[in-house]
């Protein structure tokens, strides 16, 4: 591991780390989908599969932007969060109630993602990067909405058929 002396290398750290979560969700959603029950959750997944390619495609816009190789760092912490994915995938649950769990799992990933980009989008914004702050802003919009899209199909259907 590089040493982190100074912003700009833990920027660059930040930016190789959530190239790597992002890459294990290009993996992680497509199993998301096919254990989803329901459509709209199905189709949900669906659509962010195609965001996070756009994310990983944005994360290399910036690395080229840096001169840097688009290399990931191993994300510890999103390998972690896919494995409860992964767990709840397999648990033999009533189809709503493995719905609720996977929307809790897809949740626990987009949050961390929220925190992550908003860092990001400080520290270039302190780095004068206005490009990749532009694009990792972009990025943070688009978790932000997927989180809520999230908790509205939960309020609105899958929590209320897994009380059931």
């Amino acid at each position: 591991m590089a040493k982190l002396n100074t912003l700009d290398d833990l920027f660059l750290h930040g930016l190789k780390d959530v190239y790597d979560a992002e890459k294990q969700l290009v993996k992680a959603l497509p199993k998301m989908a096919k254990a989803s029950t329901s459509e709209k959750l199905q189709a949900g997944f669906e659509e962010h599969l195609r965001q996070t390619e756009g994310h990983v495609e944005r994360l290399e816009t910036i690395f080229k932007s840096l001169g840097v190789a688009a290399k990931g760092t191993k994300c510890a912490a999103m390998k972690g969060l896919v494995e409860e994915g992964s767990e709840m995938i397999s648990e033999h649950a009533e189809d709503a109630v493995k719905d609720a769990g996977l929307i809790m799992a897809a949740q626990k990933v987009e949050h961390y993602e929220i925190a992550t980009y908003g860092t990001l989008v400080t520290f270039a914004e302190l780095l004068g990067q206005s490009e990749a702050r532009e694009l990792l802003e972009q990025t943070l919009q688009e978790e932000k909405e997927t989180d809520e899209k999230l908790t509205d199909l939960a309020e609105s259907e899958i929590n209320v058929e897994a009380q059931a």
